[in-house]
């Protein structure tokens, strides 16, 4: 046993001797290539670098080239305004993205088109009282008379005309004009009337009209209109009172053209449908905003119209 142990131990140091004879002779970090001085060494490479002047930036049209630099004295010199910016004349500049000078009056300008703020400390009834002035206010302020409209309403075109004097007693307008549309409604032939029979027409249209039709036949396009200022009796009748129409208080309507080219009218279409229900509609509507109402319910002189009329009646309007 003993001796067993022994030539183990002696193979083990046999084996081991010849291990450490193999080892390489010198160490494996890298060495110096042969002719280098030290590590420090930078090998140097010439490229060749093609040169073009003609593919340098160029200066946009317009612009001023580049000033000399700016001594110290220049420097604290006033800057002067004219800087080198381009024309919006030259083609493509107009929406160039060159920064552009702030307009002088920026800051005015701004704060005049800024919502006020609302006082410190407001309360609610009285912030309610201000907003409905402010909606009065621009109210106000968007129907204010553009040039061809008339009556002091930007929706009622036409013009004034001098006044009318009747050649019969009783006939006249003081001041008469000549509507030609209303509210985006033309009319088919200018119409002379008063100014509170041109708004009550305009009530009439955006209250009755547009309603009724909605979007048929892509809404309304204008009216027929059949009469407007006569110097007459009522219904052409001999020994009659004057009509409303000699005096500028009402306007005749045979029809309703659509934005199709189809037209409602108040002789077919008054006991037919589908337009029947649709001329009632307006027919109904025009009772309140107009004085009279006369549809071909109500004689046979008013077949084929509606008669339309502010005079006013002490027992209310009167509609048939």
């Amino acid at each position: 046993m003993l001796r067993a142990g022994a030539y183990a131990f002696l193979a083990m140091v046999t084996l081991g001797q010849g291990v450490h004879a193999n080892a390489p002779a010198t160490s494996l970090i890298p060495q110096l290539r042969p002719g280098s001085s030290s590590l420090d060494a930078v090998r140097t490479t010439t490229v060749p670098v093609f040169y073009n002047a003609s593919i340098r930036p160029q200066l946009r049209p317009g612009t001023v080239p580049a000033a000399a630099p700016v001594t110290q004295a220049a420097a604290s010199a006033p800057v002067a305004s004219t800087a080198g910016f381009v024309s919006a004349s030259v083609p493509g500049v107009s929406r160039s993205l060159i920064p552009q000078l702030r307009p002088a009056n920026l800051s005015t300008r701004v704060a005049q088109a800024s919502p006020a703020a609302a006082p410190q400390g407001e309360t609610r009834a009285e912030r309610r009282r201000r907003e409905r002035a402010e909606r009065q206010a621009e109210r106000a302020r968007s129907n204010q008379p553009r040039r061809g409209s008339v009556c002091g309403d930007r929706a009622i075109r036409g013009e004034q005309v001098a006044s009318i004097a009747g050649t019969q007693r009783g006939c006249g307008v003081s001041s008469p004009v000549r509507i030609t549309e209303v509210d985006g409604v033309t009319l088919s032939s200018p119409a002379t009337i008063n100014c509170d029979t041109a708004q009550a027409l305009k009530t009439w249209i955006n209250e009755g009209v547009r309603p009724a039709v909605g979007r048929l036949g892509g809404g309304v396009e204008s009216l027929r209109v059949v009469a407007s200022y006569s110097c007459r009796t009522r219904n052409n009748q001999p020994g009659a009172r004057i009509s409303e129409h000699g005096k500028g208080n009402a306007i005749d309507i045979a029809g309703i053209r659509l934005q199709n080219g189809v037209e409602i009218s108040v002789l077919n279409g008054w006991r037919e449908n589908p337009q029947r229900q649709m001329l009632r509609n307006m027919h109904r509507a025009a009772c309140g905003p107009f004085g009279t109402v006369l549809g071909p319910d109500a004689d046979r002189y008013h077949q084929d119209h509606f008669h339309f009329d502010v005079a006013r009646h002490r027992s209310g309007a009167y509609c048939r």
